[in-house]
């Protein structure tokens, strides 16, 4: 009893471990040496730049700027602001304004860029871990390097970018057109998608990632959290940070560093200073540091490779690496290993083939049932009693780590309760066999379809140590057996809960399912458990309590604020007005203006301003029409030569706005598209603008110093060709125009979409 009592704690402390170790647990106070990084002292950069939302084009983005900007000179460097128009491949048109600042190198060479972006998301965040924590990791950074009085091998260029939320312009702009670019030779981007938790390193690269990994591996970041796996899923993703432009139009390889914890609060106002965990913040600080350091002095001429690299972290021995060109000898080796103890093993009549057999119904059964179960009652608890979570585009709820825990306790509950059917005493060897099969044919999917998973192989040969104890012996130390466990525990347990928080609770079945997949190489010690029952009782009580839990805190309230929203939406064409949400389910602010009974939005569901998520109106209600100044459109330069017409067409609001967005038919053909003076990039010199749209937006015009919008364009010269415009300003609750109550404590405005916005809808007909 004490032996199986010690193997449980043992069980538990490896999962501990597994997490204690990705990330500090303190942080660095302002007594810290001058030459190291402070995280208390990079957190009053932060409360200052955080003070308000701040979003491109704004004035209080103009304050942060020029606090960076002041606090740069403050560090003796020589800031410098790039700022010019950018089209991006998804179709956003802006200004930024960059902050730039360089220090010389001792040494000719390419150069080490540290990247982050000082706008917040377009409205309603204070952006201070999006990406505020990335700014002052840098400012307090290069504070703590620069403080020793070295002088670095290689350029250290600083880049602080705007407008990346509306569409990684800065970045775009920098690449393209700034001459610093053709510098770099590594990037070393910061970046939030939450804000707390552990920041995970993901490269980017146009080739291999063996040399990167090498570099960072030879830095030695104290916490390093980082894995293959997630390498390869980031790869066939379409990626979306300031280092996506860099790597795609430049060339130039990097790291990202990003946490994705709490990912409720991401891009809503609850991104805050008070809500940004300092722990993680001590971790951004504890990668810039060490990678600072190597990379300031090592050759980046030479980190392009054709080779990659398995790796993954793990405690004590931070991140541990194997090339690409292992994976298959890897297999083989495990393959015959093996297969040479099922042949030990029948010789030592420790394994027949019955009792191998029947130890696959209760993997597999544990496996499916486990993961049915909890597609089930997700989709229950999601779709029919908390409807309202539809309303966290994010995907993650407020309680959701309730549910990964409650979820966790459920599976486990599944697996030991299937394993009560099937056991019989003195089969435990047996049981292995189904395991280590479905995950040697795992291994064998995921060589050919997924490499950055390989490492999963590494949990097999400690399984198949495991069997051949169970074999060698008829009852091993279960001490010894929790051991050999521990490789599996550590490496595999943190993806059970990365997957539903970085991807949202519609993850959980996988969750379920990796852990129905230990579960397997755990019998080696629970198969010695008499009580598995009794156990199953017990860990699907504790679900249930945690299902409580989730219960009693799923409602909104001042700590977790509902999201919602409201626009107003003016049609100048049909002259007639509607209140226009995005919501699901109203609330009493909402009704205010849509009534308990609203009109369905379905005509205008996806005309305006939809999101990643999908998201577009739901309900509308008729609105008093306002008087507004109305943005002015002039046509000129009509002319038609080469069978092609060649039209400039010039909009200037008359009011303070943030945004215009213009529609067109996927039918409408445009030879040649100038918007402010940047062309739109065709597909072949012989094509046509925009060409392949399957919608009608065309492009989004985020607007700074309320510049006028220019379109210079070239249609065949019989086509009608007609433009939609929507003009767009945050400042529905502030307008005296608008009698809009003020949002209750617990409510908070809807990111990612519209919100809170003023918009006239304009026809323009090229007649």
């Amino acid at each position: 009893m004490i032996r199986k009592a010690i193997a449980i704690l043992l069980l538990i402390a490896a999962c501990f471990w597994s997490f204690n170790a990705l990330m500090p647990s303190t942080i660095s106070d302002l007594d810290t040496d001058k030459n190291e990084f402070s995280t208390t002292r990079a957190l009053v950069h932060l409360e200052a730049i955080s003070q308000e939302p701040h979003g491109s084009g704004t004035s209080a983005n103009e304050a942060v700027r020029n606090y960076i900007v002041e606090q740069l000179e403050a560090l003796g460097l020589k800031p410098e602001k790039q700022e010019g128009f950018s089209l991006t491949k998804w179709g956003n048109l802006s200004k930024p304004k960059n902050i730039l600042a360089r220090i010389k190198g001792s040494e000719p060479g390419k150069a080490l860029l540290l990247l982050s972006h000082y706008d917040s998301a377009p409205h309603s965040s204070f952006g201070a871990s999006d990406a505020g924590s990335g700014v002052v990791t840098i400012l307090e950074g290069l504070r703590a390097f620069l403080n020793d009085g070295k002088i670095p091998k290689n350029d250290i260029i600083v880049l602080i970018t705007d407008a990346e939320e509306v569409g990684l312009n800065g970045a775009d702009l920098f690449v393209n057109q700034h001459p610093w670019a053709k510098d770099v030779g590594l990037v070393l981007n910061f970046e939030a998608r939450g804000s707390g938790g552990p920041s995970y390193m993901l490269i980017e690269t146009n080739g291999g990632n063996a040399n990167l990994i090498k570099g960072f591996v030879k830095a030695n970041p104290q916490f390093p959290v980082s894995n293959s796996l997630a390498y390869s899923i980031y790869k066939m993703l379409p990626n979306d940070t300031d280092l996506t432009p860099i790597r795609e139009d430049g060339d130039i390889d990097g790291f990202n560093f990003a946490f994705i914890d709490d990912h409720f609060d991401y891009h809503t106002a609850l991104d805050n200073f008070e809500r940004l965990d300092r722990e993680t913040l001590e971790h951004q600080g504890s990668y810039i540091m060490p990678l600072l350091s190597y990379f300031s002095e090592a050759n980046l001429s030479n980190l392009k490779s054709e080779n990659d690299y398995i790796y993954f972290n793990v405690p004590l021995f931070k991140t541990v690496t194997y090339p690409y060109s292992w994976i298959w000898s890897m297999l083989i080796i495990a393959f015959v290993l093996f297969a040479m103890l099922i042949t030990f093993g029948f010789k030592k009549r420790r394994l027949n083939l019955n009792d191998i057999f029947r130890g696959f119904i209760p993997y597999l059964g544990s496996i499916l049932a486990s993961t049915i179960i909890t597609v089930g009652l997700w989709a229950l608890f999601s779709k029919v009693f908390y409807p309202d979570y539809s309303e966290i585009l994010h995907g993650f709820t407020y309680n959701g780590h309730s549910y990964i825990s409650a979820f966790v306790f459920l599976g486990l509950a599944i697996c030991f309760y299937i394993y009560s059917r099937f056991y019989k005493p003195g089969s435990t060897a047996n049981l292995m066999i189904a395991p280590i099969v479905i995950w040697l044919i795992l291994c064998l999917i995921i060589a050919i379809e997924l490499k950055g998973a390989s490492f999963f192989i590494i949990p097999v040969y400690f399984a198949l140590l495991s069997l051949f104890a169970l074999i060698n012996q008829r009852k091993p130390s279960l001490i010894l057996m929790a051991l050999i466990c521990f490789p599996l525990v550590m490496i595999m347990s943190p993806f059970v809960k990365m997957f539903p928080v970085g991807l949202g609770l519609e993850m959980l079945p996988v969750s379920v399912m990796l852990l129905a997949l230990m579960f397997g190489f755990l019998i080696s010690i629970f198969g010695f458990f008499k009580h598995k029952r009794r156990w199953s009782y017990l860990l699907a009580f504790v679900a249930f309590c945690l299902f409580v839990k989730a219960h009693l805190n799923s409602d909104f309230n001042d700590e977790q604020p509902k999201p919602n929203s409201l626009v107003y939406l003016l049609d100048t064409d049909r002259t007639e007005a509607k209140w226009a949400t995005y919501d699901t389910h109203l609330d009493d602010w909402t009704k205010s203006k849509l009534g308990e009974d609203p009109n369905d939005a379905s005509e205008i569901a996806n005309t305006v301003i939809g999101s990643k998520y999908r998201s577009g109106f739901t309900f509308t209600r008729e609105a008093p029409i306002k008087t507004l100044l109305y943005p002015e459109v002039e046509i000129f330069k009509d002319s038609t030569f080469d069978d092609l017409r060649h039209v400039s067409v010039y909009i200037e609001s008359k009011r303070v706005v943030n945004r215009l967005e213009i529609f067109a038919s996927p039918r409408m053909r445009f030879k040649s598209f100038k918007i402010n003076g940047v062309e739109v990039t065709k597909a072949d010199a012989e094509g046509y603008a925009f060409q392949g749209r399957t919608n009608n937006r065309l492009f989004t015009y985020t607007v700074s110093d309320n510049e006028p919008l220019v379109m210079k364009f070239s249609i065949p010269k019989g086509q009608r060709t007609e433009f939609i415009l929507y003009e767009s300003s945050n400042d529905l609750l502030s307008s005296r125009q608008f009698d809009i109550p003020d949002r209750e404590s617990w409510m908070i405005p809807k990111p990612f979409v519209l919100n809170d916005a003023v918009i006239i809808k304009k026809t323009i007909r090229i007649e």
